[in-house]
């Protein structure tokens, strides 16, 4: 078959394939969309003190704290909090690109692009742990100055 502009049945069939093609790119999309608004991420401390989960939108929909809290300082058990949200965050980011290459692929631009969106949108820094000695005021020292007196 000649696939001159000029010839009908030519022109035809690259009408049939594009939309096919387009078709078949809606689908894909709308499962990718199916599955990341039902994708969620547990994650639990290494010491076990702190269980999240949360939802494809990164928000929190369970935290479980067990009996270790109460041996545990407030400030860490809130640091474990964060770090755990952070660590459930960086592996819900991983399963939404994972579904994303699994449904639409990685070799257009517009998916990459989508990859790259939710990976930034979600992804999270770990929470850097400080010494509760080292969070403790800084300011402490100003205890036995006078504010009136220039240093």
């Amino acid at each position: 078959m000649d696939h001159s502009i000029l010839d009908p049945d030519s022109a035809k069939e690259r009408l049939r394939e594009w939309k096919d093609r387009i078709d078949k790119l809606a689908a894909d999309t709308r499962t990718m969309s199916e599955r990341l608004q039902g994708v969620r991420a547990t994650a639990t401390d290494p010491s076990g003190l702190v269980e999240v989960t949360i939802d494809s939108t990164g928000s929190l929909v369970d935290l479980k704290l067990t009996s270790k809290m109460q041996s545990t300082k407030p400030d860490v058990v809130a640091q474990t909090i964060m770090q755990t949200l952070a660590e459930a965050k960086n592996q819900l980011a991983d399963q939404s690109q994972q579904i994303i290459a699994e449904t639409v692929g990685t070799d257009s631009l517009a998916a990459r692009a989508i990859a790259e969106s939710v990976g930034n949108q979600l992804r999270s820094e770990p929470v850097q742990k400080t010494d509760s000695a080292e969070t403790d005021h800084e300011d402490d020292d100003y205890e036995n100055r006078s504010f009136l007196k220039k240093d």
